[in-house]
């Protein structure tokens, strides 16, 4: 597939702001369907940026001027490793770090995404989620409805040129990057991991020995995205 960015694309080794409104950049993802029955835009970006938060808020844009299940949410968190199996590979402590992804199960999913809009399931597709009180992988929690024309995938390490990550890539008609800036990122990282159940001082220890170093990864794809995000237009109580 033919990542070169087109003139509603802006090349990724410019650093563009993000468009004034959420509903600017929606519509420019709805035009990633045209000539495609289904079309996956990844949101690629280190923890923190916002990855998430403006893959929902762009679900919802799009359903909102599409129509209901026009659009659907697909995270890389529902691929995280079980802690059975971090604790068998030795990646307790290495939760997050894109070996602790299962990359081969996501990229085998995009692709079943993309062939189901030819001979859609009346079902649709299931897709897996975190469950960050579990602290586990959940089956099922989301949905990829039939009618759905744009999927929206995000996680770390989308654009990393590393085996797996190359071949689901290569299924996504656009990859952005979303940047936010490093003191933002900590500070909700921080406020994260505490609101989970980590002591202040456990959350500094986990996101300068696990969150940093995965950032400086993800950091490192940031040249093969298709456009970059900075800031992203993030709904106002994000």
């Amino acid at each position: 597939m033919d990542h070169t960015p087109g003139p509603e694309a802006p090349g990724a080794t410019d650093d563009v702001p993000a468009p004034g409104t959420l509903d600017q950049l929606a519509a420019e993802a709805w035009r990633l369907t045209e000539g495609r029955p289904r079309a996956v835009l990844g949101l690629a970006g280190p923890p923190g940026a916002g990855k998430s938060t403006l893959a929902r808020a762009l679900v919802t844009a799009v359903e909102q001027v599409r129509g209901p299940g026009t659009a659907a949410y697909l995270p890389l968190d529902g691929f995280h490793l079980s802690n059975a199996q971090l604790r068998r590979l030795g990646l307790s402590d290495r939760k997050g770090s894109e070996p602790s992804f299962d990359v081969h199960g996501y990229a085998a999913l995009l692709a079943r995404v993309c062939a189901a809009a030819a001979e859609p399931s009346p079902y649709g597709v299931y897709v897996p989620d975190f469950d960050r009180t579990l602290d586990e992988p959940v089956a099922a929690r989301h949905l990829v409805p039939p009618t759905a024309r744009l999927v929206v995938t995000e996680g770390n390490y989308l654009a990393c040129d590393l085996p797996g990550w190359r071949e689901a890539r290569a299924l996504m008609a656009g990859c952005w990057y979303v940047a936010a800036p490093s003191a933002v990122r900590r500070a909700r990282l921080l406020d994260r991991h505490v609101h989970h159940g980590r002591t202040p001082g456990a959350a500094r220890d986990w996101v300068a020995a696990n969150d940093d170093p995965n950032g400086e990864l993800v950091e490192a794809s940031r040249a093969r995205a298709d456009r970059i995000l900075t800031p992203p237009p993030l709904p106002p109580d994000s």
